[in-house]
């Protein structure tokens, strides 16, 4: 490999994982699991300068001196660490407070904490390393949130007051993520220590609470104002953000428009999956329907898990129908977060198993109040978090023989690896795994939702939407519940960007595939099809499509 261009590497996987360390244990990189990092303003700008350095070295690279592999590696390269370039300079994190896992520091604080493991002297006193720095820790992030007040950048109202919550109830709850890896076997004396420290960090937690009723919450934008365009400095920041998720340089106004389409081009499957569950043909009756029939509320907690492993076991006994047998993947594990995880998390998120092997891939799922949720919704869930979707996708990437930077991504690369999971609900159905009818209206009902993701996530950010019209919005045009429809649109407004991944990535996937049996004919091949998708790991989407030129042109 190119010298320079793995050195370049390198140095933006150490940079990455030292700035943000909670990531690195979601990911999986126990290396990382002793370390805090720094939230100071300063810190940030000392990460942006190195990801630009290595940005416009990686550019600078000439493509005509590195092979085809070497080729891709430099324009992953490139993509991240401008990503992160950008994340690094705008810190939304740090001026939109929330208590989002995968954004907000303190929730990816807590989320990386409860996925820690323990099982060796190593790893036990790792963790003891974070619990003893989290006070300090704790104290300069509230010193950052001060900064960015002081400096004009407001949060959100309701940031601020979820947030809070989310501090006290780590706080005060029995179930608290601080002593979840003490469960692990790394003996009597070691949990004395544990949790002697977490003892220590508990009045932390309430102070930081304190200082965000105190401090920020009166001066957080109101639900009228909560897009980032109604912050300085915001609308740069989300053409940026849009930019590094989607991976493609669609603006705004066009991603809000593809929205509108996608929603357009649903009614007519609403129609036809509702004639055959209801007898109607109406989409907002059948809405309707779904929303008020009991039958289709889940009735407890256990209920909804048999329903997510159910559909995974289905898609793995399929596996041979779209993907190659030849690669292996790991177990995926069903894991239930606990009621104070859930209240700050999506209903599911994948978590990928740790390089040593000592936690395996698992698809966290929210089951809190079992009854306000909907049974319907729980098989596409499934499809989307672990087999076709992320569990098969990002296990994989962990064996690919590419650098390390480029096989341990996730949040970094969404247009791809969201788009591959959106992708994955709709594949599970033309492979007939849906266990009935009311699944597939489920299925259609989050296709809608990432649709309306692309229009309120635009609309809030870019056109000054109110949080109200944006809850309005996806009620009026999905299927879910409507404290479902708030918790979405509250994740949007704490992460700018992201969500417009999905909708966006599907599409561009759905055109290679179209591409693909364009150009083949009889010859296309779906499981081929599939690892040409997948073989470089998480790249940006022009990447990808360009693997699949390769695969096209080697099946002729």
């Amino acid at each position: 490999m190119n010298d320079t261009l793995a050195a370049l590497g390198e140095t933006y996987f150490e940079a990455k994982h030292t700035y943000d360390p909670f990531n690195a244990t979601l990911l999986g990189l126990t290396e990382f699991d002793g370390i805090l990092g720094s939230p100071s303003a300063e810190t940030s700008d000392s990460a942006r300068a190195v990801f630009a350095s290595v940005r416009e070295q990686a550019e600078s690279l000439d493509p005509a001196t590195l092979d085809a592999a070497e080729a891709v590696d430099r324009d992953v390269l490139v993509a991240l660490a401008r990503g992160a370039e950008t994340d690094a300079q705008h810190s939304l994190w740090a001026a939109n407070i929330s208590g989002k896992g995968y954004v907000s520091r303190q929730g990816t604080l807590l989320q990386a904490l409860a996925a820690t493991t323990v099982n060796e002297a190593s790893g036990a006193e790792q963790y003891l390393d974070r619990l003893a720095a989290l006070p300090d820790y704790l104290t300069q992030l509230g010193e950052r949130y001060r900064h960015e007040l002081a400096s004009g950048r407001t949060p959100t109202a309701v940031g601020v007051r979820n947030a809070a919550r989310q501090l006290r109830e780590e706080a005060d709850g029995e179930d608290g993520t601080l002593l979840r890896p003490v469960a692990s076997p790394a003996g009597a004396a070691w949990r004395d220590r544990a949790e002697a420290l977490a003892a220590r960090v508990v009045p932390a937690l309430g102070e930081l609470a304190e200082l965000l009723d105190r401090e920020a919450m009166p001066f957080a934008r109101p639900d009228d104002k909560a897009g980032v365009c109604w912050m300085e400095g915001g609308e740069e920041a989300y053409a940026d953000e849009l930019a590094k998720h989607t991976t493609t340089d669609l603006s705004a106004e066009r991603v809000h428009e593809l929205g509108r389409e996608a929603l357009r081009e649903l009614d007519q499957l609403w129609s036809e999956i509702g004639e055959q569950a209801f007898g109607v043909t109406d989409r907002v009756t059948i809405q309707q329907r779904l929303r008020s029939d009991p039958e289709l509320r889940a009735t407890s907690r256990q209920q909804l898990v048999d329903i997510a492993e159910g559909a995974l076991r289905r898609a793995e006994a399929a596996l041979p129908e779209y993907f190659p047998t030849d690669c292996p993947i790991g177990p995926c594990d069903i894991v239930e977060l606990t009621a104070a995880e859930s209240a700050n998390s999506a209903m599911a998120y994948y978590r990928p198993p740790t390089v040593d092997g000592s936690r395996n891939g698992a698809q966290c799922l929210a089951t809190a109040d079992p009854t306000s949720r909907y049974r319907y919704e729980y098989e596409a869930l499934s499809f989307h978090e672990s087999v076709p979707g992320h569990h098969l996708q990002l296990a994989t990437s962990q064996l690919l023989n590419v650098p390390r930077y480029r096989r341990h991504l996730d949040v970094e690369v969404c247009g791809f690896n969201e788009g591959w999971g959106l992708y994955s609900e709709q594949l599970a159905d033309e492979l007939g795994l849906y266990s009935d009818v009311f699944a597939r209206l489920g299925r259609l009902s989050f296709q809608a939702l990432r649709a309306c993701r692309m229009v309120v996530d635009t609309g809030m950010h870019a056109m000054g939407w109110s949080r109200q019209r944006a809850i309005d919005f996806m009620f009026e045009n999905t299927a879910t519940t409507l404290d479902h429809v708030v918790h979405e649109v509250d994740r949007y407004l704490a992460w700018p960007g992201q969500c417009c991944a999905y909708g966006v990535g599907k599409r561009e996937i759905l055109r290679m595939r179209a591409h693909a049996r364009q150009e083949l004919g009889d010859a296309f091949d779906l499981p081929g099809f599939h690892w040409a998708v997948v073989s470089n790991g998480a790249v940006p989407v022009s990447v990808a499509f360009a693997s699949v030129d390769r695969w096209i042109a080697s099946q002729r």
